[in-house]
């Protein structure tokens, strides 16, 4: 559900600006006074840690905005007011999970695949202005999300790129609502105001939870979530779906989990999870349901333990200024 951008110059806004997708569709997709004070000295500098890796290829370089921490970061001004209007006392919902809900698997899966082993196609996009032509290593019979955004991710591990499509189906050949690609070892953007498969123009892998972190003690990157209502977009977004505004959030921006929220109590998987919301925090990159956390599906997770997490809100979280990491407003490297 997207609206065409007007005011390219809001992307640098001071931040004060700013799934389901893409540009310019014309269907449609109480905010508290402010109480955070502007930042009076400068943040606290960003640290990252080693890229997490899939089947062998880093997903985006270290120093990424993906990758890196967010715990110092200074809490944005316009936090109140984000989090009121996504949802002060709205619970938090892990959007994946094991098994089927209504027919499909819960949550965005994806493919690896060597891509010289498989057929690519030219996509049809009906976005074709804001798409990457192609062409797309697309398997037979590929992991595709169930419901209404229908996202094939696939990584190719021969070139370490990531392929995406928004709302992909098959008649004789592959079409879609718009298509990006994405190097996997570099910091590049998307062209400024344009969509990818997320209706931030952000990649939607690198934000996924996946059980694989779990297993291995630790998730080191942000998490993807959706909101229903944004405005705006800031810094490494390069889309938005509908014009800014102060006191609802933009695509782009970045929330973490209290560091005072105790998580002592949660299984040990649920603290992983947990930390990384602290550590590395959450990103708005999608309209849909209030406060959803993106994760691939996995027969591995327990469903009851994920809906232990319901027990969060928006009052526990708090939107950082990110602004502050931002190397060149082209690339996704932080300083």
């Amino acid at each position: 559900m997207k609206i065409k951008p007007f005011i390219l110059s809001f992307i640098l806004l001071t931040l004060a600006c700013g799934t389901i997708n893409q540009p310019e569709d014309p269907s449609p997709a109480t905010v508290s006074p402010l109480t955070q004070p502007p930042p009076t000295q400068p943040a606290p500098a960003t640290t990252t840690q080693a890229s997490s890796v899939i089947a062998g290829c880093s997903i985006f370089p270290a120093d990424n905005f993906w990758n890196a921490r967010i715990d110092s970061l200074l809490i944005h001004p316009l936090s109140d007011a984000w989090i009121d209007s996504i949802g002060r006392g709205e619970g938090f919902h892990m959007d994946f999970g094991s098994g089927t809900w209504d027919g499909g698997l819960i949550g965005i899966p994806f493919n690896i695949v060597a891509g010289s082993t498989v057929p690519k196609f030219e996509a049809e996009f009906y976005y074709p202005d804001e798409s990457d032509p192609g062409p797309y290593p697309i398997p037979q019979n590929p992991n595709i999300e169930y419901g209404s955004d229908h996202h094939i991710l696939t990584i190719d591990t021969e070139t370490c790129t990531l392929y995406e499509i928004y709302d992909a189906s098959f008649d004789g050949t592959w079409s879609g609502g718009s298509g990006a690609i994405w190097d996997l070892n570099s910091h590049a953007l998307r062209p400024e105001t344009w969509t990818s498969a997320d209706a931030a123009g952000l990649p939607i892998l690198p934000g996924l939870t996946r059980y694989d972190e779990i297993a291995e003690g630790e998730i080191t990157h942000a998490l993807r979530f959706t909101a229903e209502e944004t405005a705006g977009y800031i810094w490494p977004a390069r889309h938005q779906t509908s014009e800014p505004q102060n006191e609802v959030p933009p695509m782009g921006a970045r929330f973490r989990l209290k560091a005072g929220y105790d998580i002592s109590g949660f299984p040990p998987e649920m603290q992983i999870l947990l930390q990384a919301m602290k550590t590395y925090g959450i990103v708005l990159a999608d309209n849909g349901s209030n406060w959803y956390v993106s994760g691939a599906p996995d027969e591995r997770w327990g469903n009851d333990m994920l809906h232990l997490l319901d027990v969060l809100t928006g009052n526990d979280f708090e939107a950082v200024d990110t602004s502050v990491m931002m190397v060149d407003v082209d690339s996704g490297q932080v300083k």
